[in-house]
């Protein structure tokens, strides 16, 4: 029987516990962060992607407000528990976390995932938490994106 989405959003506590179960465990833990404000193609694909990277995924949602504070007053078009249960209900994510900081830095000092993925439009020097998992022993990867698909052109085209 497959776990309900809203079973897979932890606390930072939970996610502690459940890491070190995993490492214990010899699970490569996958690591990604984002806001997911409207889920789309893209988001999937790049979720998707790096999913095949290790055996787990955590994926940490920016709260509420950090995404107030990055994209505008406007913004987020959805709450953040509906952006976390819809990025849970994917079945090759393991586990959700939202986040309230302006970064993940804490989450991924905390969580030490065995890789680090985001878009190609980072690089590997300007991935937070980069350096503090290379120096874990960990890799640090990107993703190539699917052209064309933001949330902000979602947006943008439903204004027209």
């Amino acid at each position: 029987m497959s776990t309900l989405s809203e079973q897979k959003i932890y606390t930072l506590s939970e996610a502690i516990e459940l890491r070190k179960t995993w490492k214990k465990d010899h699970q490569k833990v996958v690591f990604t962060n984002g806001c997911f404000d409207i889920l789309h193609l893209g988001h999937v694909d790049y979720l998707e992607k790096s999913s095949q990277a290790g055996d787990k995924m955590i994926v940490a949602v920016n709260s509420d407000r950090s995404v107030r504070e990055l994209k505008g007053p406007e913004r987020p078009v959805n709450t953040e528990y509906a952006r976390a249960r819809l990025i849970a209900a994917l079945g090759f994510v393991s586990m959700v976390i939202i986040f309230d900081e302006e970064t993940p830095l804490e989450l991924i000092k905390a969580l030490l995932p065995d890789v680090l993925i985001k878009g190609n439009d980072y690089t590997i020097d300007t991935i937070v938490g980069s350096k503090e998992v290379l120096e874990a022993g960990g890799e640090v990867s990107t993703i190539d994106l699917v052209p064309n698909y933001s949330t902000t052109g979602i947006i943008n085209k439903l204004k027209k």
